[in-house]
């Protein structure tokens, strides 16, 4: 490739094969779908349920604890395996994928990563086996994609030995379940110097006084995703919360972010897979002017667009996934699969809706909910915008 190091491209790294473990996870998570999840998804999606039961279940099946070693509970696997299960899980319900995704990813993984020994006994054994939940509070209503804007206060009252935290969060996953633990949130701890905020990252337990979780959002999908605004007002923890290093907060849950990513589109992944498989059973069957209606080419296009699609998200989502479990670099990669499988799957969703004609547009219809559920996909974890700007830099363009 033109301009391109030898060492800049592994193809070895870039092979999309499954070991006998991985492919025997994808057998038991689809069994658990089938069962557990598919007879009861459209009944959550309309009543807005989040399905407490059927959390604990998946965690009794070790989802929550993929990636973390077994001395905590987990499964000692890694973020491609990890990626398996999403992927099968998103074909029957994204709002149970991304509650995996986030239990993981935003609850478990800053304790994992960040944490003191102490901290890691104390949270992640619980979260590991999915009796409890974790949330990640970064957003902010005046604090998104500039992150960096965080105003939530966190001042340390040393004569007690506490953080008192003031401020709010935004959109915050798993945040007000009747299994949530904790919530790790970002603060402003003192000034970085040059007029920049230290910003810090402290756990706070579900419940503690001046903690407040409000109402339930009510949002386009993801129905049986739980999803909150928080409030903390004059709220105390230890001080021995803070979650590793004073001041590193936001450098770690950037870090924290590429990994979810990599998440993010193996659930975007199953999404084109859903679409996939359910516009080629619906254009064999659905006759129309005496033939099915995948005699048509502008059905049979549409179809064949979604296996390009499906194609280049898996080989973008494990290939990113492989690079990370390979210590390799994979910032720019995990960015562009997000990018692509995410903007895919909205577009996936879109045409299928299209094919199912009336029939995708019924609440009830499967394409129809996974076309209200996917658009979140391209703002969660990092819009899409701000994926090309990550991808911009890593190609060296003076991007600002």
């Amino acid at each position: 490739m033109l301009g391109a190091t030898p060492e800049a491209y592994d193809p070895d790294l870039m092979i999309v094969e499954l070991n006998d473990e991985q492919l025997a996870l994808r057998t038991v998570v689809h069994d658990f779908c089938e069962a557990e999840i598919a007879p009861h998804a459209e009944a959550w999606d309309r009543d807005h349920t989040f399905p407490a039961d059927t959390v604990r279940a998946m965690g009794e099946l070790g989802l929550f604890g993929i990636p973390f070693p077994e001395a905590y509970g987990g499964g000692g696997a890694d973020l491609t395996t990890l990626c398996v299960a999403l992927e099968e899980l998103a074909k029957y319900d994204q709002s149970m994928a991304m509650t995996v995704e986030a239990g993981v990813g935003l609850g478990a993984n800053p304790i994992f990563h960040f944490g003191t020994e102490e901290q890691r006994q104390q949270w992640l054994p619980d979260l590991c086996a999915g009796r409890t939940l974790g949330g990640f509070g970064l957003t902010e209503p005046d604090a998104g994609s500039d992150a960096g804007g965080t105003r939530t206060r966190a001042v340390l009252d040393e004569a007690a030995g506490e953080w008192v935290i003031n401020g709010e969060k935004a959109f915050i996953t798993n945040s007000g379940t009747e299994l949530t633990s904790i919530v790790t949130i970002t603060a402003v701890t003192g000034e970085a110097g040059g007029g920049r905020p230290e910003i810090s990252a402290i756990v706070v337990p579900a419940g503690t006084p001046g903690f407040d979780v409000a109402r339930p959002y009510r949002k386009m999908g993801w129905h049986a995703s739980d999803t909150h605004g928080l409030a903390f007002t004059d709220c105390r923890v230890p001080e021995a919360n803070l979650l590793g290093a004073r001041g590193k907060g936001f450098a770690q849950f950037l870090a924290i972010l590429d990994e979810g990513r990599v998440a993010i589109a193996a659930v975007a992944l199953g999404v084109i897979e859903c679409c996939l498989a359910e516009c080629q059973r619906y254009a064999n069957e659905r006759m129309a002017f005496g033939r099915p209606i995948g005699a048509n080419q502008a059905v049979a296009f549409k179809v064949a667009d979604m296996a390009v699609m499906a194609e280049c998200a898996r080989g973008l989502v494990y290939g990113a996934a492989r690079l990370r479990d390979a210590g390799r670099p994979f910032k720019k990669e995990a960015a562009i699969a997000k990018l692509y499988a995410t903007e895919a799957a909205v577009t996936a969703t879109r045409e299928a809706t299209q094919v199912f004609g009336g029939y995708g547009y019924i609440d009830e219809t499967l394409v129809s909910r996974q076309y209200r559920d996917a658009k979140i996909l391209e703002i969660g974890e990092g819009t899409s915008e701000i994926q090309r700007l990550v991808i911009s830099r890593e190609l060296g363009l003076p991007v600002t």
